[in-house]
């Protein structure tokens, strides 16, 4: 898997990524092609270029991976289905493996399933390879621990501060931030006020 050749890297350390068993799911022959070729340019062979969900599955089940990254919006079987049948299918070490997953026009009920369905992270189309290569770095030094809760079982859902990879803002770090700013000024209003 990707964490062990990550552990213990300095944030400036230069990564080889280049020995990682890599799985691209998507249905759109273009778009599966710019993955694997950005992948390439970061010296990441995909070893197994899939067009669908259910030729995934077959691959995973006799070979494991080291890195996924799969399209939500799929027919028949979509990204998010494969991901919650990866993570609750036992097998050892692919219901392990990080997973990256892509979209486009993702609104908020959509985000919610790719959190809940298991995967690291959600990144959304078009997408830079600068970005993917700094969140393929971030899952792979992703430290949170894996969960069973309910139907759920993925990496912990919950960010500790800090943990969020750079350029991620969460809704209750701002909410925070705003109460703070908000008990600011009306600590500063008490104070100017004589009555």
């Amino acid at each position: 898997m990707l964490t062990p050749l990550l552990e213990g890297l300095r944030d400036s350390a230069v990564v080889n990524l280049g020995s990682a068993v890599t799985m691209v799911v998507d249905d759109a022959p273009f778009s599966l092609e710019l993955t694997t070729q950005a992948l390439m340019g970061f010296g990441i062979q995909t070893r197994w270029p899939c067009h669908s969900a259910a030729e995934a599955m077959e691959i995973l089940k006799d070979h494991a991976i080291d890195l996924l990254l799969v399209d939500v919006e799929m027919p028949d079987i979509d990204g998010l289905e494969l991901v919650h049948w990866l993570r609750r299918s036992g097998l050892d070490p692919n219901a392990f493996v990080p997973v990256i997953m892509t979209g486009a026009h993702v609104r908020k009920d959509k985000l919610n399933r790719v959190r809940d369905c298991g995967a690291n992270f959600l990144l959304t189309k078009p997408f830079s390879a600068t970005t993917l290569l700094e969140r393929i770095v971030w899952t792979a030094r992703d430290g949170r621990p894996f969960l069973e809760v309910g139907d759920y079982f993925g990496p912990d859902r919950r960010f500790r501060r800090g943990d969020a990879p750079n350029g991620v803002e969460r809704r209750a770090d701002r909410i925070r931030q705003a109460e703070m700013e908000a008990a600011r000024a009306a600590e500063t209003q008490a104070k100017g006020d004589p009555t």
